[in-house]
């Protein structure tokens, strides 16, 4: 199964490198493939590290002015012209996505793919894990949202949460294989 990952390229605390690694190793183990922003920086590097070292494939979407951050031992490398053609390759490429800890780039991207799944345009699961209770903002504004009446579907179709690495590689993967039969 190709899992999209969106996360942070930044060097951050253990607190979020430690489940990020976590999560990779499952990944891999699994015989699951990464695709993910293509960068060898911060967490995106690391969990394509620990991808590779579990025996799991990388699928890297970088985009041109990022290509000199490109990770090099990907199994395959994507530059696209801009963010707008990366984060539809990135979409169109994973058959779920998981959301790690992340800034601007990963609310970006997360923003992106409910949107599309709101209005139909995919039903890939989309799973957030919630290190460290890192998205439990996102989460209280998205049930406001939902009980306020602002989704046209209810939020659980929409999005998953997962506290920890095993528990969001099994919603990615349950929810992708309910959908599948």
């Amino acid at each position: 199964m190709n899992i999209t990952v969106f996360c942070s390229a930044n060097l951050l605390d253990a607190k979020y490198t430690a489940p990020a690694a976590e999560f990779a190793r499952l990944l891999g183990a699994g015989g699951h493939t990464l695709v993910w922003g293509g960068s060898h920086t911060g967490l995106m590097g690391l969990l394509a590290d620990e991808v590779q070292q579990a025996g799991g494939r990388l699928v890297g979407i970088s985009v041109e002015f990022l290509r000199h951050k490109a990770y090099e031992g990907a199994d395959e490398l994507v530059v696209t012209p801009d963010l707008a053609a990366r984060k539809a390759e990135l979409l169109a490429r994973g058959d779920a996505v998981v959301v790690l800890v992340g800034g601007l780039g990963t609310l970006d991207e997360v923003t992106e793919v409910l949107e599309l799944k709101k209005h139909g345009q995919h039903d890939k699961p989309i799973v957030f894990l919630d290190t460290e209770g890192f998205y439990a903002g996102t989460r209280t504004q998205l049930e406001r949202m939902d009980r306020e009446g602002f989704l046209p579907r209810p939020l659980a179709e929409l999005v998953s949460f997962a506290q920890t690495p095993a528990e969001a590689l099994a919603h990615a993967t349950v929810q992708q294989n309910l959908q599948q039969n």
